[in-house]
């Protein structure tokens, strides 16, 4: 198709008339779509073509951990593009080294060596083959309410909607029930309670399915777009001595809990527990470069010491992504980000929401940590009932969603929550903006509370 443009058409005009008639959409109906033209970013801020702001309180999808457009991490790019762009992952690279030894010494345990992939998703994909080729076993063991990627066995280990239309049940997946308190699946009434009931539901579900039948059980450490359920103390050193037990490996989907999300380098090294595996992307270098990748224990390492890996990709470990990476992690420690984080979630974020809740009717619950927080909309706080059904929206979350636009903010609005992840270096005074419009917004959403007066 020839190219209609005109004198007269805008380069903004112009994205957004190609976006329409050439790019097809992840996760969407592509007729029904407006994408938002971004002409600009910076720090916690992106402008539209027309040079509104928008408070960016997505990090855009979970990964702009230091903010937009930073200039170390652009310079490190730019500089690596003009000495090697581009490398055959055969060869050794001094950035891609560094970048693995940057990532291997923040890494928990002996989780020693790194091998990148271009995404989250792909590295979810590699630990599963990892942990079947180590232990000859197929199944693979994943909670509902989880989300591990878009590739075929990381979208079947999804415990959420997105997984529906992709699963024919013959990738190996069994799904059981995590931890979380607010909608317990056990009846449980406090933490300690909740904690002992999931770690007997996952060693039941285990035994019915036969140990000596499963690979791995994969969690996200904190499980992120399915709700920011924070694991009750003393799950995941359950999981690890369930797993130890039965010769499962542990693999942990640190993809966006990673780098500084959760206020730690890694949220499962903060909770005491060394998986034999780990997944990261995202924050690693908060998305300048696609770059994902698998940090490996020493025994499974050891295991194709002298057997070949059947498995690769051709960017692996890219000069320009590994570049990006080490810029990032220098730019995280450097700058006090992961203290920043933990800070903000505490003395901030935490106490502000949790302040809501008392003030807000529809706000039935907070849960989070670091730069990591979900917040419950409830029409009906006595029996919790949902403010939009299960794996869809409503006209209460369409209003709320809507809302914060219209006050300049970029909001991470999923069925009936919104989540607060902001970069980790946002400011003090961007956060409490940030916090007031979701503020404003509740009080619309407490419109649509049983009983309310509206």
């Amino acid at each position: 198709m020839n190219d209609t443009s005109t004198a007269t058409e805008t380069v903004p005009a112009r994205a957004y008339r190609l976006d329409r008639e050439h790019v097809f959409h992840s996760w969407s109906a592509q007729d029904t779509l407006r994408p938002m033209v971004i002409t600009k970013a910076d720090g916690s801020y992106v402008w539209d073509a027309d040079g509104n702001s928008y408070l960016d309180f997505s990090s855009q999808l979970v990964n702009m951990n230091v903010g937009h457009q930073h200039p170390r991490v652009v310079r490190a790019i730019q500089e690596q593009a003009g000495k090697l762009c581009t490398l055959a992952p055969q060869y050794a690279v001094d950035v891609r080294s560094e970048a693995a030894r940057l990532i291997s010494e923040r890494s928990p345990g002996d989780l020693n060596r790194i091998f990148f992939t271009n995404g989250g998703a792909d590295a979810n994909e590699h630990a599963v083959r990892m942990a079947r080729l180590v232990t000859g076993r197929y199944k693979i063991l994943t909670t509902y309410r989880s989300y591990h990627g878009g590739t075929t066995t990381a979208v079947n280990m999804t415990g959420d909607p997105r997984r529906w239309a992709n699963d024919y049940g013959n990738t190996g997946t069994v799904h059981f029930w995590g931890p979380f308190l607010y909608r317990s699946a056990f009846h449980s009434e406090t933490e300690e309670q909740e904690c002992k009931r999931a770690l007997e539901h996952l060693e039941r579900t285990i035994a019915f399915e036969g140990p000596t039948t499963i690979a791995a059980v994969v969690l996200e450490s904190i499980p992120g777009t399915a709700g920011v359920m924070v694991p009750p103390a003393g799950y995941m050193q359950g999981v690890r001595e369930i797993c130890t037990t039965f010769g499962i490996k542990m693999i942990a989907d640190e993809v966006m809990t990673g780098f500084g999300r959760a206020g730690s380098w890694f949220a499962i090294g903060d909770m005491g527990v060394t998986p034999d595996l780990l997944t990261f992307a995202k924050g690693v270098n908060s998305g300048y470069v696609p770059l994902g990748g698998v940090a490996i224990s020493d025994e499974i390492a050891s295991y194709f010491g002298s057997r070949a890996y059947p498995g690769g990709l051709t960017y692996s470990g890219h000069p320009l992504a590994a570049a990006s990476a080490v810029a990032a992690i220098n730019v995280m420690e450097d700058e006090g980000l992961i203290d920043n984080a933990r800070r903000l979630g505490q003395e901030v974020i935490g106490p502000r929401l949790h302040e809501m809740a008392r003030s807000h009717p529809s706000l039935g619950d907070v849960r989070g940590k670091g730069v990591l927080w979900a917040l419950e909309l409830v029409s009906d706080p006595a029996t919790r009932a949902p403010m939009a059904p299960y794996g869809d929206s409503s006209p209460a979350m369409n209003e709320v969603s809507a809302f914060l636009k219209t006050k300049g903010m970029l909001p991470f609005v999923n069925f009936n929550r919104i989540h607060v992840v902001p970069p980790c270096n946002i400011s003090d005074a961007d956060t409490h903006k940030g916090l007031d419009m979701i503020d404003a917004a509740l009080a619309l959403a407490d419109n649509y509370v049983v009983g309310s007066d509206s």
